[in-house]
């Protein structure tokens, strides 16, 4: 539980104050990646849901904060997505709740990364790429 609220969250908000230092100057553009379970939960996954429904919040913060320096930030929450995290899934099962019935590809996730990076009048948003699995119970 720990060495997750350290990863997804700590090291998150570490990170970003290290960036924001150079950015501070120039402005610029954080996409912080989050999770479709920070949003809606799961079983079994309190913590982690918890690590990214709190990197959620502090992302939308921040973008509050640092908005008028210039500085956009934004978050990305993938739902199932081919991963080393997913690859022990029984994938066969989860297709069958994403309307797109597939699990993501990586670069499907980047390329929303790419979209937020370069959108010069979004800030503060949660870009969900999940193939409609929020549109489920």
């Amino acid at each position: 539980m720990l060495s997750q609220l350290h990863t997804n969250l700590l090291g998150t908000m570490l990170t970003c104050r290290a960036a924001m230092r150079t950015m501070i100057q120039q402005g610029g553009s954080i996409v912080n990646v989050g999770s479709i379970i920070g949003l809606k939960g799961n079983v079994g996954q309190a913590a982690y849901s918890a690590t990214k429904g709190g990197l959620i919040g502090f992302s939308r913060s921040l973008a509050k904060e640092v908005a008028r320096k210039k500085i956009r930030v934004n978050v990305v929450a993938p739902g199932f997505i081919h991963t080393d995290m997913t690859k022990h899934l029984k994938e066969e099962h989860f297709k069958k709740n994403i309307p797109l019935g597939r699990f993501g590809e990586a670069l499907e996730v980047a390329h929303a990364v790419v979209f937020l990076l370069e959108s010069p009048y979004i800030t503060g948003h949660v870009l969900i790429v999940d193939g409609g699995l929020q549109l489920t119970a």
